[in-house]
């Protein structure tokens, strides 16, 4: 028996027979995260702090309390990560002109040195990630993360309790 005939749930350790796909995309994402932590080390980052960064490159400056909103966490959780990335000199906050009691964040000049390195860091994280799968394959696998993706914001759980009451 070659291993192009054991099925795909079995040729990986530890597949969970309730959720084979959902185990699978569990050890993706950890080995992922992994990899990401070890390149940004190179640059003192920590997995998250780039993506914030990213979004302040591309947007310009937020609201503290936005950004908490966007990437899902708590108001204290983006201050410990806006207090890191400003004593390394990426970031300063300042009063937001609109109401004063809020606070934005914004990239400093300084910060544009990390920019390039952030994105030569994913370019290789990208090419790791994909290894030598052809360019249709890699349609492929973005389509049907995107689908996965959809199918877990599509779904509600408050209906779930309900039919389980």
């Amino acid at each position: 028996m070659s291993a192009a005939d054991v099925p795909i749930e079995r040729r990986r350790p530890g597949a969970a027979a309730g959720g084979p796909i959902s185990h699978a995309i569990f050890r993706l994402a950890r080995i992922h995260r992994m990899t990401a932590g070890q390149l940004l080390r190179e640059v003192g980052l920590h997995p998250g702090q780039e993506l914030l960064m990213m979004r302040l490159w591309e947007s310009g400056p937020q609201r503290q309390t936005d950004l908490a909103d966007e990437f899902d966490t708590d108001s204290a959780s983006m201050t410990r990560t806006v207090q890191r990335l400003e004593r390394a000199g990426y970031v300063r906050r300042v009063p937001d002109p609109d109401d004063r009691r809020a606070t934005r964040v914004e990239p400093t000049p300084a910060s544009l040195v990390l920019r390039k390195q952030v994105e030569r860091i994913w370019a290789d994280l990208e090419r790791r990630t994909v290894g030598r799968m052809a360019p249709d394959e890699q349609r492929d696998a973005l389509r049907i993360v995107h689908q996965l993706e959809d199918n877990l914001t599509a779904h509600e759980p408050d209906s779930e309790r309900s039919v389980s009451r």
